[in-house]
């Protein structure tokens, strides 16, 4: 049995109707999931990408009619979402992944995605962002020793690259800028030592940028022009990519997982300019932009051809995630305050 994916609206008018559209899995979403069986774990299942990710995969594995649990795994600060969560078919466990015995009661599982990272606040705290986004790897990793994994890392691992270049490939030389990125490449290179070290399939995803209604650097840009803020150019270029197709395809990446692992770049096809974008959305809220500043030749961007050529492009294409958010702020819709600095250029976050 194959799901019907559901034609794109010209507008999403609430937040039900969001995260239905998020989670909606695809048909190769749900024959990926046919192919591997077993129980899945999200670690990190509480951020801006877990719920929606355990609920499509929730849904992708009713669709697939294979039987399995789906257990989100995170410190869930939030009742609410928790209960929710539930209702979904999802299973929730509320753990300190950074406590051994929290993780010797973790359910098993065949496969494992992994969310878990820290980035904003890592200035004054550098310590803690070691801790979980180098040190935790190591203790989940040997954890689940016998799973198949998805690991999400960022595009900060390649440092600025100029804009007409296309992007940062995933054989480049990784250059971090600042501790967060340093700490990327130290989350991955502790998985590769594990997957070379106990033959552990894995695909290392870099995304660079996941993009809905209510958070992105799209958001971002919305935002300023909307509230009349000042948005500076000096970060003039960024990569979107509509979060439904991003977890989509980190699902479908399990049939590519590898030993070392396999990196993919997850980002849009375009070069997205922030110019263009805040006059886009200065001509739909008819108020002039803030423009400060002048671009500078480089930006943090990818290259995600790789993926393009696995999975085709994404279904949500830039211009109508502009469309869609627009009309978002313009009614009133629910905003999350977690900005992406998407504009800093230094490293420190």
């Amino acid at each position: 049995m194959q799901p019907s994916v559901s034609e794109l609206p010209a507008r999403i008018p609430d937040t039900a109707t969001l995260e239905d559209l998020l989670s909606e899995p695809t048909p190769a979403v749900v024959q990926t999931l046919r192919q591997f069986p077993g129980d899945i774990v999200v670690l990190g299942a509480g951020g801006k990408m877990g719920p929606s990710l355990t609920r499509m995969l929730r849904r992708a594995a009713d669709w697939a009619e294979t039987p399995r649990r789906v257990i989100a795994v995170s410190r869930f600060t939030d009742a609410s979402l928790i209960e929710r969560l539930r209702r979904q078919g999802v299973e929730v466990v509320c753990c300190d992944l950074l406590a051994r015995n929290h993780l010797d009661q973790l359910p098993e599982a065949a496969l494992v995605f992994y969310l878990v990272g820290v980035k904003f606040g890592t200035t004054g705290n550098e310590w803690r962002t070691w801790a979980s986004n180098a040190y935790l790897p190591a203790l989940v990793a040997e954890r689940y020793r016998q799973a198949r994994w998805v690991i999400f890392s960022t595009g900060n691992v390649y440092g600025l690259v100029p804009v007409v270049s296309g992007g940062s490939c995933e054989t480049d030389a990784l250059r971090p800028d600042g501790e967060y990125a340093a700490s990327a490449v130290a989350r991955e290179r502790i998985f590769e030592f594990f997957s070379r070290r106990d033959h552990m399939a894995m695909t290392i995803l870099r995304l660079n940028y996941a993009q809905e209604l209510r958070y992105g650097v799209l958001v971002d840009i919305a935002r300023a022009v909307w509230e009349g803020r000042p948005i500076p150019l000096a970060m003039g270029c960024f990569n979107a990519l509509w979060q439904g197709d991003a977890l989509a395809w980190a699902i479908q990446s399990l049939a590519y997982a590898e030993v070392p692992p396999r990196v993919l770049n997850l980002a849009g096809p375009e070069t997205v300019s922030v110019r263009w974008a805040a006059e886009q959305f200065a001509r739909r809220f008819k108020k002039p932009p803030h423009l400060v500043g002048s671009e500078a030749p480089d930006a943090y961007l990818s290259n995600a051809a790789q993926a393009h050529r696995l999975f085709g492009y994404p279904r949500v294409p830039v211009g109508l995630l502009v469309e869609w958010i627009a009309d978002w702020i313009l009614n009133g819709n629910e905003l999350w305050e977690k900005p992406t600095h998407f504009e800093v250029r230094s490293g420190q976050f």
